[in-house]
């Protein structure tokens, strides 16, 4: 077992608790799907480890465990050629949750993160609807999707040498894409980080990694 796996499961029983094993076995094992190069546990390590940072930084009344949960099962349904992953991943989040009790408005948070990580459009994210009923206030509906998407993106901001391995690896993921289409993808995918007023939106992120993370964006572009 890798040291990312052991925080995956680390924070998989301190969500579940004991007698849910089989639940995270199955997480670990599709980080372990070969075509996976970039999205493996090591990235959701590195998403759980910037949203405890985040949430320790934030002033809104965050459900954590919703957050960590999200980040947990955020990519566990992972196929490059398909536009659904996020709302898969959302689902068996919701299935691997309900055991444990969680409310119905609960779980509908958790699909909710989940599925914002599709497009991580920050200027959209007060849309995110609150469940009926959902005891969060407003705010803290959107500081928990700001956490969370801030912590996905966190590798844009990296450095150079880290966004390189990043980019290699996704690339190795849509290695079923040719040369042009995956320019002219990819392309579309920088221009639209690029045309924000703010890639990060939690005031944390943003001063760390905004900068090197517009740099190393356009750097790959000019570079395509």
């Amino acid at each position: 077992m890798s040291s990312a796996e052991a925080v995956l499961r680390q924070c998989w029983r301190d969500l579940a608790g004991a007698g849910h094993d089989e639940t995270i076995d199955s997480v670990v094992s599709r980080h372990r799907e070969p075509h996976r190069h970039y999205h493996t546990a090591v990235h959701v390590m590195w998403v759980l480890r910037h949203v405890h940072d985040l949430l320790a930084a934030t002033t809104e009344p965050v459900d954590a465990d919703a957050v960590r949960a999200a980040a947990l099962f955020h990519d566990v349904i992972y196929d490059p050629r398909s536009s659904t992953n996020e709302l898969a991943s959302a689902r068996f989040a919701t299935d691997a949750l309900r055991p444990l009790g969680w409310e119905p408005a609960r779980l509908a948070r958790v699909a909710a993160l989940i599925e914002a990580t599709a497009g991580h459009k920050f200027d959209e994210v007060d849309e995110v609807d609150v469940p009926d009923g959902a005891d969060v206030p407003d705010g803290a509906a959107v500081a928990a999707a700001e956490v969370l998407l801030d912590a996905d993106l966190a590798i844009l901001g990296s450095s150079p040498a880290e966004y390189a391995a990043y980019v290699t690896g996704v690339r190795a993921e849509y290695r079923h894409l040719g040369p042009d289409a995956w320019a002219s993808g990819r392309a579309q995918v920088l221009h639209s980080f690029l045309d924000r007023r703010a890639i990060f939106v939690t005031p944390t992120m943003h001063a760390a990694r905004e900068q090197r993370a517009r740099a190393n964006l356009a750097a790959e572009l000019a570079g395509l």
